[in-house]
């Protein structure tokens, strides 16, 4: 949809929130998001949801979890009902969903290394595994309603012949070498699931894409945007999508310590696992971007890079941080 078509499908779509001012767009990628003025002057962030990717009933599902987290003090966007108490409508083939506008910066994006020093990179993480314990504190005493309808992030989803971002063991990007020895990996991940499944590892509702994009510096803090991705998997996830961007870091040793440290200080972690989530998480961007970009994009390299770097890192029991981790 081109910017144009989608300030057309703002403008009817501030009506139906009694919107004043005219939408901003903020983003046109597979969400298109607006900063719109709603009566009174509030902020919020309008969604224009991609077509095909969550139902609506996924995306309330998402939007009730996120109500009930703010609800429970977690700083996250709450949904902003529509004038017809709706926390989805529709228009143009689209859903539409309406968020609470959190102020602050992202604390990094994925084109530029982790700002700060050593000593300041490392508190930052050390916060945001800090946020994501809470996080699954909070997600653990909600009841969800039935019906409550979002994607697994589990052996099927990640590892699965049809998993969730794509098969990326079939990536462009890999050579029949390394297509071969991805294959290995998957295969030796799905059995280090199941072993975590049938010893009762933590599982439930995660973020499952705590980029620095979706991280912000906020009221003096930390806090969490964009859970389009949210459902359910093992609790490591989100601290290896918390950690993914870091891996060419040289402070990477001490980032993942940190991280694991800011959560354990809330909330148990079974020790040893996160190099295989952070190898799952790689696998899974290398089959996003093998889906939705060209064969030459610069994107096809790096993600099967990292995919291959950690698959290593996981056939032969290693990490690219201390043991324990």
């Amino acid at each position: 949809m081109t910017d144009a078509e989608a300030l057309a499908l703002a403008d009817r779509a501030l009506a139906l929130w009694g919107g004043g001012a005219p939408p901003r767009l903020v983003k046109n990628r597979e969400n298109i998001v607006f900063e719109l003025r709603l009566a009174g002057g509030a902020r919020a962030a309008l969604r224009l949801h991609r077509p095909g990717y969550r139902t609506a009933r996924a995306i309330g599902s998402e939007l009730h979890w996120m109500r009930g987290l703010a609800a429970a003090g977690l700083p996250v966007p709450a949904p902003v009902p529509s004038l017809s108490g709706a926390l989805v409508e529709a228009a143009g083939g689209r859903c539409l969903s309406c968020v609470g506008w959190l102020e602050g910066a992202a604390i990094g994006s994925a084109e530029a290394p982790l700002p700060g020093g050593p000593a300041e990179q490392a508190a930052l993480m050390r916060d945001l595994g800090g946020l994501v314990a809470r996080l699954h504190d909070a997600a653990d005493r909600m009841a969800l309603p039935a019906g409550f309808t979002r994607p697994r992030w589990d052996e099927d989803g990640l590892l699965g012949e049809t998993p969730l971002w794509g098969r990326f063991w079939e990536s462009p990007a890999f050579t029949a070498d390394e297509r071969a020895l991805m294959r290995q990996a998957r295969a030796a991940a799905r059995a280090a699931l199941a072993d975590l499944r049938a010893a009762g590892a933590d599982y439930g509702p995660i973020h499952a894409d705590v980029l620095r994009e979706n991280v912000l510096r906020h009221a003096g803090g930390l806090a969490l945007i964009d859970f389009d991705d949210a459902g359910f998997g093992f609790r490591h996830y989100d601290l290896a999508t918390a950690l993914v961007q870091s891996l060419e870091e040289p402070a990477l040793p001490d980032l993942a310590a940190a991280l694991v440290a800011g959560y354990r200080a809330r909330r148990p972690l079974v020790p040893g696992r996160l190099a295989l989530f952070v190898m799952l998480r790689c696998c899974a961007s290398a089959g996003w971007i093998a889906s939705r970009a060209g064969p030459d994009d610069p994107r096809q390299r790096l993600y099967a890079a990292r995919a291959l770097g950690m698959a290593r890192h996981v056939l032969d029991g290693s990490a690219p941080w201390q043991p324990g981790l």
